[in-house]
C-alpha cells in the first residue's frame, strides 16, 4: 500500500529532492567561507614553512592544500545533490554529498596526514635548523585568525540546526546526516588543534635550541589528520550504503504509528537514509478489522503526514498492510 496518490510519482520524487534543496544553502555558506579561508591561509602557511624553515608549518600547509581541496569537494556535491529526480534516480541524488564527503575524507588522509608523518620524519632524520621564528609566529597568528573565524561560522550553524533537533550540541555532531557542515567543523578545528601543536614545536625549538619539536609537531599533526579523516569516512560510509535514521527518531516514528486507533500493531519499521534530510520510512502494519478502501486510503494520507511532523526528515513513507503474529507487537526497528 502506497501513500501517493499520483501515478506519475511512481517513476521520481519530489519530496526528496525539495527537502534536501532547502537545507543545501545554508551549508554551500559555511562551505564557501571555509574554502575562501582555507585558500588564505595555504598561501600564508606554505610561504611562511618556505620562509623559517619551520617543518610544522609546511605540514600545516599541507592540512590546508587538503582542506581547500576538500571544500571544493563539497560545493561539488551540494551541487550535485540538488539535481531533479530522474526514473534512473527515484529519490534525487542527495547521497552525493555522502560519496564526495568520502572522497574528502581520502584526500585529508592522503594529502595532508602522509605528507605530515613523512615529511616529519624526513626532517627529523635530516635535522635541519630553523632560525627565521618571527616569520613562523606571524604566519601562525593570520592562520589562527582565518581558521577561526571559519570555525565560529561552523559552530554557529550547527548549534543552530542542534537546537532545531531538540539535540545536545556534541550529540547532534555525532549523529548528524549532514556530512558538509559536520566535515567543515572536523577539518577547522583539527585545523586549529594543528596550528597550536605547531606553535608548540616552534616555541620548543626556540627555547631549547633543538631540532627535534618542530618535526615531531608536524608527524602529531598528520596523526590528528589521520584520525580526522578515518572517523569522517567510517561516519560518511554509513550514511553512504544507506544508513538507518537515529534511534530516537525510529522510536518516534514507532510510537506515532502505535498511537492510530486504526493501526492494532506495528509489525516491523524499517528506516534508510536518501540524503541529509531525508528519509525513506517502509511500515508493516497490522490494520484494524472493519476498514474499507476509503478508511485504508484517508489513514495511509493520515500517517504519511504525522510521520513527516514527528520527523521532519521523512520524505517517503511505504506501508504494507498485514496480519500481526499472534502474541502482540513486533519489535523489530531500524
Amino acid at each position: 500500500m502506497s501513500t501517493r496518490e499520483d501515478p506519475s510519482a511512481t517513476l521520481t520524487s519530489r519530496r526528496s529532492v525539495e527537502r534536501t534543496q532547502s537545507t543545501a544553502h545554508a551549508s554551500r555558506r559555511t562551505v564557501m567561507i571555509a574554502l575562501a579561508a582555507n585558500a588564505v591561509v595555504t598561501v600564508t602557511k606554505l610561504a611562511g614553512g618556505l620562509v623559517s624553515g619551520s617543518a610544522a608549518l609546511l605540514a600545516e600547509a599541507g592540512h590546508s592544500v587538503a582542506d581547500t581541496t576538500n571544500q571544493g569537494f563539497l560545493l561539488v556535491s551540494i551541487s550535485l545533490s540538488e539535481r531533479d529526480p530522474t526514473p534512473d534516480q527515484p529519490f534525487g541524488y542527495g547521497r552525493a554529498r555522502f560519496l564526495w564527503t568520502f572522497i574528502a575524507a581520502v584526500a585529508m588522509f592522503v594529502a595532508g596526514a602522509l605528507f605530515a608523518i613523512g615529511y616529519g620524519i624526513y626532517q627529523l632524520l635530516s635535522a635541519p635548523e630553523s632560525t627565521r621564528f618571527a616569520a613562523a609566529y606571524i604566519t601562525l597568528a593570520i592562520a589562527g585568525v582565518a581558521e577561526g573565524a571559519s570555525w565560529m561560522r561552523a559552530v554557529r550553524q550547527t548549534r543552530r540546526e542542534a537546537g532545531e533537533a531538540d539535540l545536545p550540541l556534541l550529540r547532534y555532531v555525532r549523529s548528524s546526516r549532514d556530512p558538509n557542515v559536520k566535515m567543515v567543523l572536523f577539518e577547522d578545528t583539527a585545523a586549529l588543534i594543528g596550528i597550536a601543536l605547531a606553535l608548540v614545536g616552534i616555541v620548543a625549538d626556540q627555547v631549547t635550541g633543538s631540532t627535534v619539536f618542530d618535526p615531531a609537531a608536524s608527524i602529531a599533526i598528520g596523526v590528528l589528520l589521520v584520525g580526522v579523516a578515518v572517523w569522517m569516512g567510517h561516519d560518511t560510509a554509513e550514511l553512504l550504503i544507506g544508513g538507518a535514521a537515529r534511534p530516537d527518531e525510529r522510536k518516534a516514528l514507532w510510537d506515532a504509528l502505535e498511537r492510530f486507533d486504526q493501526v492494532d500493531s506495528v509489525v516491523e519499521l524499517l528506516t534508510m537514509t536518501l540524503g541529509p534530510n531525508s528519509l525513506m520510512v517502509a511500515a508493516r502494519i497490522d490494520l484494524a478489522h472493519g476498514l474499507d478502501e476509503d478508511d485504508i486510503e484517508q489513514l495511509s494520507d493520515e500517517i504519511d503526514k504525522q510521520l513527516s511532523h514527528v520527523v521532519p526528515d521523512v520524505t517517503e513513507v511505504f506501508l504494507d498492510a498485514t496480519t500481526a503474529p499472534r502474541g502482540g507487537k513486533s519489535a523489530r526497528r531500524s
